[in-house]
């Protein structure tokens, strides 16, 4: 009899996070130091959360690798892997979760799908039942209560 799936812990990934884990292991290759590439090799290699998306983020990702400079087939590479393991968090209007309005889908998205975390290399006070941490954080496995 097989054993059960472990819960694993729910997040939503800040486009922060991709491009510079992309710019390390364009860099310094698949074993990188840079914990925004270590975040990504560990959720490839571990399946260690269920990332969550929308197509709000899916379109921002792939227009900030593109201003990047990235190869259109390792954005299209990238996308897919994405989006064949993720889970896609309906869109819903924003609720000003956040002082950026850029940072509004990505809030929204955490919010509505439950996360657990929400991972960025901004560091900035956000409204959210999920913890920001940053990529060398530990993942937490559990959202926090509401703040006040």
């Amino acid at each position: 009899m097989p054993y059960p799936r472990k819960k694993r812990p729910r997040g939503v990934v800040d486009t922060s996070v991709l491009v510079a884990g992309i710019a390390a292991f364009k860099q310094q290759g698949a074993q990188s130091s840079v914990p925004s590439a270590q975040f990504l090799r560990d959720w490839i290699d571990n399946d260690t959360f269920v990332w969550l998306i929308s197509e709000e983020i899916v379109d921002e990702y792939k227009e900030i690798l593109a201003r990047r400079g990235v190869r259109p087939q390792l954005i299209g590479t990238t996308i897919n892997l994405i989006r064949s393991l993720a889970e896609d968090v309906p869109e819903a209007a924003g609720n000003e979760l956040s002082p950026a309005p850029d940072d509004e889908p990505f809030c929204t998205c955490a919010e509505m799908g439950n996360a657990d975390f929400l991972v960025t290399l901004k560091s900035r006070r956000l409204s959210l039942r999920a913890h920001v941490i940053l990529p060398g954080d530990p993942v937490p496995t559990t959202a926090r209560t509401r703040p006040r």
